[in-house]
């Protein structure tokens, strides 16, 4: 993700999404001040948006995790807005799971994700275009930070028991969700984006079941939408 951010830095121009930016130009006099208005094509605000994303996570250990984000939000001003998502994963046991369960007879301690859903508040300080090609590409880029709802299950009172039979218990959990996105407009009203999505909460492990510690899982989704 970082050598994403980083490409860019470099390969764009990045304004806050606060239209007026000012110029101090050494050859004016000192008390004269120039006002330079930023053209920004792809408005937020007062805009409804939708989309849909394909899940890629590596949070766990023993599990091949893919998944479907669909999300919406209403931008009430330029840079803040409201979104609603839910997630929805799809799990499989990995090559280590199954090397364990052959070599020792036993199955590891597992944590999944099933589903989610959550509220998000959303801030778009930043906007920018790339010029590639001769042509000129437009993207916003938002943070948001909100509460979530979360659906798993786990094997953490049959793990230990020398035996192939996973016997998978459900949780519910809640927690917190952060998370950073950049949103390409390839038509006027029709993006394409990528979203690095963290998902926080509290939930007992093997070395302490009688007590919940902090876990974090994390989301790279890819996607498209349409705003209006």
């Amino acid at each position: 993700m970082k050598y994403i951010l980083l490409f860019f830095f470099l390969s764009s121009e990045i304004a806050l999404a606060g239209e007026k930016n000012l110029y101090d130009f050494v050859w004016l006099d000192q008390d004269k001040k120039v006002y330079v208005l930023q053209n920004k094509l792809f408005r937020k605000e007062k805009s409804f948006f939708a989309d849909v994303g394909y899940i890629s996570n590596d949070s766990s250990k023993f599990q091949d995790t893919r998944g479907i984000q669909a999300r919406t939000g209403w931008y009430f001003h330029e840079e803040w807005g409201i979104e609603g998502f839910y997630n929805h994963y799809m799990n499989s046991n990995n090559d280590d799971f199954k090397n364990i369960q052959v070599v020792n007879s036993q199955v590891p301690f597992v944590r999944r994700l099933n589903s989610s859903y959550g509220l998000l508040v959303v801030w778009s300080p930043f906007y920018g275009k790339i010029n590639t090609f001769n042509n000129i590409y437009y993207f916003d880029w938002s943070f948001g930070a909100g509460i979530t709802s979360i659906n798993a299950e786990s094997n953490l009172k049959t793990f230990n028991i020398s035996t192939n039979v996973l016997d998978y218990k459900k949780e519910s959990l809640n927690g917190a969700v952060l998370r950073t996105s950049v949103k390409f407009h390839i038509r006027e009203n029709i993006h394409l984006f990528l979203t690095y999505f963290n998902t926080l909460y509290k939930a007992a492990s093997p070395k302490n079941p009688d007590n919940e510690k902090l876990k974090f899982n994390t989301d790279i989704i890819l996607g498209l939408g349409f705003s209006l």
